[in-house]
């Protein structure tokens, strides 16, 4: 008997589930932010298991939303379950993250003596390319509503937590970590000519 209910629980949560990836598709953001609440906690415990590094885990599971909200359309329901989708993105997202992260200790093994010496002298081209990426940041910064602006601020630059900001804001802790989590994916959109991330 319990196994029927469950089963009923499930398909009512599919559907659920494909109602709001139907939205997001639609760039119903709220739905994105529902979905996000509804499946963090599965998206970031198999992305953890892979990467078994929490921050990491954290900004690859961020990556998972971003890839969700631009490819919500493509999501086929014959062709699976909403959770069957995202599991797919999510452990792909984190097998693409180990490779890079292994591939990167590859090259600056060898280079870490060099880099020690060359160091101290910045190359004006490197210059150049940080001022690049400074504007860039700016210009995405200025993308953002100005709630979203205030949250990311306080947390990056301040340092302050979820609840803190809540507290500091008179705001409710849902409200600033949607709007956090909104602000993020449309920083991750407009970074991505400096951050090099693959669709």
């Amino acid at each position: 008997m319990g196994g029927t209910q469950g089963s009923r629980e499930q398909l009512v949560r599919d559907q659920d589930w494909a109602l709001l990836i139907s939205r997001i598709a639609s760039g119903d953001q709220s739905a994105l932010a529902a979905l996000y609440d509804a499946t963090c906690r599965i998206v970031f415990g198999l992305v953890l298991r892979i990467l078994s590094d929490h921050p990491t885990a954290e900004e690859v599971a961020l990556d998972v939303y971003t890839q969700v909200w631009r490819q919500a359309s493509t999501y086929d329901g014959q062709r699976g379950s909403p959770v069957a989708w995202l599991l797919t993105i999510a452990r792909s997202r984190a097998i693409d993250r180990l490779r890079s992260t292994k591939q990167e200790q590859q090259r600056k093994e060898p280079l870490d003596a060099a880099s020690a010496e060359s160091a101290a002298t910045a190359d004006p081209e490197e210059e150049s390319v940080i001022s690049e990426r400074k504007r860039i940041v700016r210009l995405a910064l200025e993308q953002l509503s100005p709630e979203q602006r205030e949250v990311i601020e306080l947390a990056y630059f301040s340092g302050l937590s979820h609840s803190e900001i809540a507290a500091k804001l008179g705001q409710p802790l849902g409200t600033v970590k949607t709007r956090t989590r909104l602000g993020m994916m449309k920083l991750r959109d407009a970074l991505s000519p400096i951050v090099g991330e693959a669709v």
